[in-house]
């Protein structure tokens, strides 16, 4: 009996686990390192079934401004559930050496809210999962602070450059179509 009972328990949980693998998109399979931290983010938990804004970020770049953008866009809409995710990368040579170094000019110089992550790889065959998923449905960035808006079934809407400006009025149009996305 208690084979029984054993096996029905093993079954139980991995249809349970497969059951929560596929309400999680594939976009957001996986984890990351929170900035500066031992923390890291389970982009499902965390993610799923909202609307993001995701940014590869450099600290030293010509668009290194933009966090300034990014976070009043963020705290402007943050109520309504839009969430966004910042990930470092020096695949453009233009991030810090240290992310104590990072970290300074996010929340320090910028004051930024949002979820940042540790410097990843966002090009090439190097790319992290989220990056090569976010490539996958749309393009892969071609500079820091390319920005993609991701619906809340994890599907990309639309992708901008590094030149969209935070507060440009195609970018406020994709976030509040995210939001309003069904989920």
């Amino acid at each position: 009996m208690w084979r029984l009972s054993l096996f029905i328990l093993v079954m139980l949980s991995a249809w349970v686990s497969a059951a929560q693998a596929s309400e999680c998109p594939a976009l957001l399979q996986g984890d990351l390192q929170k900035l500066r931290s031992q923390e890291r983010i389970d982009l499902c938990a965390a993610f799923a079934g909202k609307p993001l804004l995701v940014v590869n970020t450099a600290s030293f770049c010509g668009f290194t401004p933009q966090f300034k953008g990014l976070e009043a866009l963020y705290q402007r809409y943050k109520g309504q559930g839009l969430e966004m995710l910042g990930v470092p990368s020096d695949d453009f040579r233009q991030e810090a050496d240290s992310s104590e170094e990072t970290a300074k000019v996010c929340y320090v110089n910028y004051g930024v809210t949002f979820a940042m992550t540790e410097t990843q790889p966002v090009t090439g065959p190097a790319a992290i999962p989220l990056f090569k998923a976010l490539t996958a449905q749309s393009k892969a960035p071609s500079w820091n602070f390319s920005k993609y808006v991701v619906d809340r079934q994890g599907k990309v809407i639309a992708s901008f450059s590094s030149r969209t400006k935070p507060d440009d009025p195609a970018l406020i149009a994709a976030v509040e179509k995210a939001i309003a996305s069904a989920p």
